[in-house]
């Protein structure tokens, strides 16, 4: 599931390809990847405008129109978005087509239809209630423990929890609870402040490290260009169940915690 580093990757490979960039048309191949407004308001709203910037949000990419308009699009478990011409096939599970003004296309390809495409006047109306976002100078230890509140919820599952940090998954949930040293079971009240501190930094450090790679590519995550994010060979826990621990030698264990596939070491998260 793309997550913060994959977004922030599929935002800068898409940057030099989109900005300045006008959509002179929209081709809708399946309607319910439209979350609002309806898809020919959709797409007649869209057509004209110019691409003035491109941002990100959680797990939300932003292209901010000239026209004041935001798209977003949310790619969730399996989206994927790429610059192609129209000499190239169209590949299966393209649920949009973007016509750009120099004739090629933004398309957003989608297999599990999870995905879905927001056009807004303000994008609080679909941003409002993330939480804040974990590498800006305002994503402070005492921020962190002020969000956590007295939640009794697993920590991991908190961690999910977009209206708390907003772009965190499971992959990267896993890996800052094992840097930081902290069992995912914990309450997230029962976290001290130097327990805090240090879920806040490795939090920083993993989601730094993935971007650096070009986010992970374990299972369908692949870059507008269609290639691999490298952060899979950084890993140290996620997905590696039985496999011994890179600080001390025990093997990782897995358990299911809130519905979610969850990985830590028995001896050095506590």
């Amino acid at each position: 599931m793309p997550e913060l580093p994959e977004v922030e990757t599929t935002v800068n490979g898409l940057r030099t390809d989109l900005l300045g960039r006008s959509i002179v048309g929209v081709r809708v191949l399946w309607e319910k990847a439209i979350d609002r407004p309806p898809p020919p308001d959709f797409a007649s709203r869209l057509s004209g405008q110019r691409i003035t910037s491109l941002g990100r949000r959680g797990k939300f990419l932003l292209f901010h129109l000239e026209g004041g308009d935001t798209l977003i699009i949310h790619l969730r478990m399996t989206g994927h978005l790429g610059v192609m011409t129209p000499a190239e096939p169209l590949p299966a599970h393209v649920r949009l087509v973007f016509t750009l003004d120099d004739g090629r296309e933004l398309r957003f390809r989608d297999m599990r239809k999870f995905g879905r495409a927001y056009l807004v006047a303000d994008a609080r109306e679909v941003l409002g209630n993330l939480g804040p976002e974990p590498l800006g100078d305002d994503f402070t230890a005492e921020v962190l423990r002020a969000r956590l509140g007295k939640r009794g919820a697993p920590i991991k599952s908190i961690l999910l929890d977009q209206r708390v940090v907003a772009g965190i998954g499971n992959i990267y949930a896993d890996e800052a609870l094992f840097y930081a040293g902290i069992h995912p079971k914990r309450p997230g009240r029962s976290l001290a402040a130097a327990e805090a501190e240090r879920l806040r930094a490795a939090i920083r450090r993993v989601l730094t490290e993935a971007i650096a790679d070009g986010g992970t590519s374990l299972d369908s995550y692949r870059r507008p260009d269609g290639s691999r994010g490298q952060h899979a060979e950084r890993i140290a826990i996620f997905r590696k169940a039985g496999s011994p621990c890179p600080h001390c030698g025990t093997p990782i264990v897995r358990i299911v915690l809130g519905g979610r596939s969850t990985h830590f070491c028995p001896h050095c998260q506590t």
